[in-house]
């Protein structure tokens, strides 16, 4: 693999040179993680609007995802195996993603790929002429931001803002796990746009829930059960949709951690948050879901503050698992910064 270049200049030129080199060789598509959030889709989106070379595309759009990418004529195609990718390709980018497991299918050998990514564990494997950007940011978008910014300010358009305003608000949970440095970035991409970011926030609210999914919410609510696990309070239930926004209503009632499991088609998952305290004393959710796989099986990572684990085994499994790791680790001195 390249050299990994260690700081965020470093990064943005090191990116801009692969990007300028595989697209003089041939066509570049901008790969997804599979799970299509609007993280993953905006940076796709908006990095592939800067070169006419590059497209967007992966093996899922999320709701919010698509609603957006409609509503904004955003071009984004949906493949389902290497097979669907061009011919003649000089490189592929993947964006969003800890491991080639999550964006669905196995890429085609011999390739360079860039890897562009903000998680804290990382499961790819790198050839020489691969190049891994991770960057200390909250949302993948952050990383986008800066390098259009830099290196292409005309593709700046107020359709690619609202993508990468979409992604940094819906990763970090309306910038509940943000850095400071995540505002500056929001703030440059408001910057000199006609966005109202009230009225462009409500907007985004208004695709997640239908009626039937309120009443799911309900529900999950309704069976969450509170647990001591070492030192750390966790809340805890299950549900068929909405994990994500489910563990962040939950983990508002006070607790250090919210876990949300949901068991489907034989595989079960669980998306966990932590609040910003229970993370400042040394808590981190992408370890724990790290370990869960390396117990029981399974895929597991995120941040600190919001992670996931998928495995095939029953969902009381997964969660013992959880909760016997989370205490496990001990509760450091809390820290503001």
């Amino acid at each position: 693999m390249k050299q990994k270049p260690s700081s965020a200049s470093d990064n943005l030129v090191a990116l801009h040179d692969w990007i300028e080199d595989a697209c003089s060789k041939g066509a570049v598509p901008v790969i997804t993680g599979m799970n299509g959030d609007m993280d993953t889709v905006g940076s796709a989106i908006s990095l592939a609007a800067s070169n006419q070379n590059m497209m967007a595309c992966g093996l899922h759009l999320g709701r919010i995802s698509k609603r957006v990418c409609q509503e904004l004529g955003a071009p984004f195609r949906k493949i389902s195996n290497s097979l669907d990718l061009p011919n003649n390709i000089g490189g592929i980018i993947i964006v969003d993603a800890a491991s080639e497991s999550q964006i669905g299918f196995q890429l085609p050998d011999g390739v360079p790929k860039c890897i562009i990514d903000h998680h804290e564990s990382v499961n790819w494997k790198f050839n020489k002429s691969d190049l891994a950007i991770r960057m200390n940011v909250s949302a993948t978008t952050e990383i986008i931001a800066k390098y259009l910014n830099e290196y292409s300010t005309s593709t700046l358009t107020e359709p690619v803002r609202k993508l990468l305003l979409a992604g940094l608000i819906t990763d970090s949970g309306r910038f509940k796990h943000n850095s400071k440095d995540s505002f500056i970035t929001a703030n440059e991409i408001l910057k000199d746009s006609t966005i109202d970011y009230a009225s462009f926030v409500e907007w985004l609210e208004a695709s997640e829930i239908n009626a039937s999914e309120r009443g799911s919410l309900l529900n999950g609510m309704q069976r969450a059960k509170s647990t001591e696990s070492g030192d750390w309070s966790i809340i805890h239930s299950y549900c068929g949709t909405l994990e994500g926004r489910l563990a962040g209503l939950l983990l508002g009632i006070g607790h250090d951690i919210s876990l949300v499991s949901r068991t489907r088609d034989g595989e079960t998952r669980l998306t966990a948050r932590a609040s910003k305290k229970a993370t400042s004393q040394g808590f981190s959710l992408a370890e724990i879901m790290v370990k869960i796989a390396e117990q029981i099986g399974g895929e597991g990572g995120g941040h600190a503050g919001a992670a996931g684990w998928t495995g095939n085994v029953d969902r009381i499994t997964a969660e013992s698992s959880f909760i016997s790791n989370v205490a496990k680790i001990p509760r450091g001195v809390y820290s503001d910064d």
